[in-house]
């Protein structure tokens, strides 16, 4: 089976890339995604059996928060194209990634289910993004019902693990973490009250979800992926502090926390592969700092 994975060179793509080596993986180096036609050319010559969509300009909740026009032109723009041209050139199986944050801020029972999805707007704190993620489940539904297509989505949890963007201004909040506790010599402030509460998806698990997720998860449910654990900020932040710098002193300044829960059930995810064991969130950090460690060491 020929799979081209959109996103080759992002930290999802990297990691996916030990698991399947065999696939072929696509960076903006090959092929524009926001260029519908380069991407068009490009699958009509290399005739994928499957694609993998992995591809997004993704950021943490400030950068979502200050640039919420580039975040949903920019994806907006790369999920139609990949789908319209999937669609256009033949392109039997679509899977691709959305996120829990297309879900909406607020629902009436925790933990979510895919049927919540469209129960009301996602968090104002990523909402552009969220929409965008919400529209290419739209338009994959859509080609579902009018050309048959075996098009489909799922939904991870927050991801972190080695590989991921160390950023400050523009990373997730647990690698966030992971560098200010490094470099921090007693004290460290952190965004928000760190009363929400985030799952905390381990990188390699997706990795070995996705080609399970690929021959398995054929219907039209935006099928969550998260582990069952959902833990606090500040549950999390002492987590890491203990392994990384455990004399160093934490405070949070109050402001954009976010939404309070976005927990998802993973119920129908463990029912198609009842075997599948999520790395623990502890395991999973020291498995990261590990790699930090290492290639911040490399990089001096």
């Amino acid at each position: 089976m020929k799979v081209i994975v959109t996103g080759g060179s992002g930290f999802l793509g990297k990691r996916l890339k030990l698991t399947k080596p065999d696939w072929i993986y696509l960076s903006s180096k090959d092929v524009d995604l926001m260029d519908y036609w380069s991407l068009r050319a490009y699958l009509s010559y290399s005739k994928p059996d499957a694609v993998v969509h992995l591809a997004a300009k993704v950021g943490g909740i400030k950068d979502n928060a200050e640039n919420p026009a580039d975040f949903y032109f920019k994806n907006s723009t790369i999920n139609t194209n990949v789908v319209h041209a999937c669609k256009e050139v033949g392109v039997k199986r679509l899977l691709a990634s959305l996120s829990t944050c297309a879900f909406p801020d607020v629902v009436k029972e925790y933990p979510f289910k895919e049927g919540n999805i469209f129960d009301g707007p996602p968090a104002e704190t990523n909402r552009a993004y969220g929409y965008t993620k919400r529209g290419m489940y739209v338009h994959m539904l859509s080609c579902r019902k009018q050309y048959g297509l075996d098009y489909s989505c799922f939904s991870p949890s927050n991801l972190y693990g080695p590989e991921d963007n160390f950023d400050p201004e523009s990373s997730h909040f647990v690698a966030a973490a992971i560098r200010k506790l490094h470099e921090a010599k007693n004290f460290v402030e952190f965004w928000g009250t760190g009363k929400p509460k985030r799952q905390q998806l381990f990188v390699d698990d997706l990795c070995r979800a996705i080609p399970q997720l690929l021959e398995k998860h054929h219907s039209g449910d935006p099928i969550i992926v998260a582990p069952d654990e959902n833990l606090s900020i500040s549950e999390m932040v002492e987590s890491i502090k203990s392994i990384i710098n455990p004399k160093a002193e934490v405070s949070y300044n109050g402001n954009l926390d976010g939404q309070y829960r976005k927990d998802g059930s993973n119920k129908l995810f463990k029912s198609l592969f009842p075997d599948f064991i999520f790395t623990p969130f502890e395991e999973g950090i020291k498995k990261t700092y590990e790699w930090y460690e290492e290639s911040f060491n490399n990089r001096n």
